[in-house]
């Protein structure tokens, strides 16, 4: 019987990352699959999305940033509290560090147990996790919406809570004058969700219903390459909503019926896998996504805590073979 490797611990090779323009002053990098990172320029200013794992990683995106650009940084906005996005803050020295209210309920609640998982999940991402200084405490938070002036004739940036979804805090941030939306993991583009702190439910309708109303031109989800067109863009939201569809009817057929959670995997596996094991994160993913749904199933309304210790064994309960 062989074993299959935890989560994302046999994804050793890096990555390509590609920065991309996307209009005067706003910037993009995606990394095949990699969390993406962006920003965007005020007047005398940057915005940046999102932080990387470490200060080491983070510091590799702002020196390609450095290129185009010398302005400082304002604010750093976090669309939501995984490690992964959010341990690398302090290499950005901004002014302000910005998230919405429950990201920072989320950080107090579970930061630290987070930080953990996440490392034993993806060891790749933690470039040097030493450099960590510790969690990333928010210094702005708001609720519903929060408008960025960005000064001269560029607009504003307008960061939004559309609903809970991938966690109960996400936001998006949207600028208008371009069309651009930076979902967050909202939204993936060729690539898996992780639905492991979810509201699948609410994601699944109202949460993605909002996203789509911004009738976006160019998408930059959490992972995965940058989305032009609104075809395309409204393609990738229904490319989300049908994974979490997907999810939620498989296990919940299981559930209902009486069956295990481990049948409930193999049932999503099995519906799931053609469109979308060979993206991204997809095999990493799923063992997490089909027990948060099995949770909420029970009655579970606020997620339970992944900790490393959890992690293994949910992983080794649904994971642990090849064989299923």
């Amino acid at each position: 019987m062989s074993t299959v490797p935890f989560a994302s611990t046999a994804d050793t090779a890096p990555k390509t990352e590609t920065l991309e323009t996307l209009a005067d002053g706003v910037y993009a990098l995606t990394a095949e699959g990699d969390p993406n990172v962006g920003a965007i320029e005020g007047e005398d200013f940057l915005v940046c999305f999102e932080a990387r794992a470490t200060p080491v990683a983070a510091r590799r995106w702002l020196d390609r940033l450095r290129e185009h650009t010398d302005k400082p940084i304002r604010h750093l906005v976090l669309s939501h509290y995984h490690a992964v996005r959010v341990l690398g803050a302090s290499a950005f020295d901004a002014r302000e560090i910005v998230t919405h209210e429950q990201t920072r309920r989320l950080i107090d609640e579970r930061g630290k147990a987070d930080w953990d998982s996440e490392y034993g999940r993806m060891p790749r991402l933690f470039e040097e996790p030493d450099s960590i200084p510790g969690l990333t405490h928010p210094t702005v938070t708001f609720t519903d919406r929060l408008t960025i002036p960005l000064g001269g004739d560029r607009g504003e940036l307008e960061l939004v809570h559309c609903g809970r979804g991938h966690t109960a805090g996400d936001i998006v941030a949207w600028l208008p004058k371009h069309k651009i939306l930076f979902a967050g993991d909202l939204v993936e583009a060729r690539a898996a969700l992780y639905t492991g702190d979810a509201f699948h439910d609410e994601w699944a309708s109202t949460t993605l219903d909002t996203v789509a109303e911004f009738r976006a031109e160019t998408l930059i989800g959490g992972r995965g390459a940058v989305v032009r067109g609104r075809d395309a863009v409204d393609a990738a939201i229904e490319q989300s909503r049908h994974f979490l569809n997907e999810l939620r009817r498989t296990v919940r057929w299981v559930h209902g019926d009486g069956g295990t959670i481990a049948d409930a995997f193999a049932a999503a596996h099995q519906a799931l896998a053609p469109e979308y094991a060979g993206w991204p994160i997809f095999e990493h993913c799923l063992p997490f996504d089909v027990q948060r749904y099995w949770d909420e199933l029970d009655g579970v309304a606020w997620p339970k805590v992944w900790t490393a210790e959890r992690d293994r064994e949910v992983w080794d309960q649904l994971r642990g073979s090849t064989e299923r």
